[in-house]
C-alpha cells in the first residue's frame, strides 16, 4: 500500500469516526448544540411541538432523569422522541464520559440505557412519550394550547 493509500485510508477513517459521534469529540465544558443538557446524544432532526416541551418541563418539575451513555442508541431514540428543543432540556446524566457521571449512575444503581428515575419508581429502556406522560403523572389537557384554526395566534383561557 502506498503513503497516498494510507493516508486516504487514515483520512477516511477519521472523517467517519467525525461523521458517527461528532458530539462525543467535543469536550464536556463546550456544549455541541448551545446550552442542550444532552449534547453527548446528538440532536434530533424535527422541531418539538407544544406537548413534547411542555414534557420536557414536567420532568424536570418533578425531578426525573434520564440516564443514558454517549454510544447508546436507544438513548438517542429516546431523546429522538422529544424532538429538537425539548430534547435538549431533558433532564439528563451522561453515564460514561467523565468519572463524575459514572459515579452518579452507579448511585443511582442503573444497570440498563436508558434509565428514567423519579423518586423510587424507575422504568428501563427507550419509552414513548405516551408512555412517560403516563409514569409521570402529565396532564395533557393542562399543557395543551386552546386554539383552533381561527384563534391561532389568540390565547384563550381553558374551561373551568
Amino acid at each position: 500500500m502506498g503513503a497516498a493509500s494510507r493516508f486516504r485510508s487514515l483520512l477516511l477513517a477519521g472523517l467517519s469516526c467525525l461523521a458517527v459521534a461528532p458530539s462525543a469529540m467535543a469536550g464536556p465544558s463546550v456544549p455541541a448544540h448551545g446550552s442542550s443538557s444532552t449534547p453527548s446524544l446528538g440532536e434530533a432532526l424535527e422541531h418539538s411541538n407544544a406537548e413534547q416541551l411542555a414534557l420536557s418541563d414536567h420532568l424536570r418539575q418533578r425531578n426525573v432523569m434520564f440516564y443514558g451513555a454517549w454510544w447508546c442508541p436507544a438513548c438517542f431514540r429516546q431523546k429522538h422522541l422529544f424532538g429538537k428543543e425539548a430534547g435538549n432540556r431533558l433532564p439528563y446524566v451522561e453515564c460514561d464520559k467523565e468519572p463524575a457521571g459514572r459515579e452518579r449512575c452507579r448511585a443511582a444503581g442503573v444497570q440498563a440505557y436508558p434509565t428514567w428515575v423519579m423518586g423510587r419508581q424507575r422504568v428501563e429502556g427507550v419509552q414513548s412519550v405516551e408512555e412517560l406522560k403516563q409514569w409521570s403523572g402529565f396532564d395533557s389537557r393542562a399543557a395543551a394550547p386552546m386554539t383552533t384554526p381561527s384563534t391561532v395566534g389568540q390565547t384563550r383561557q381553558p374551561f373551568q
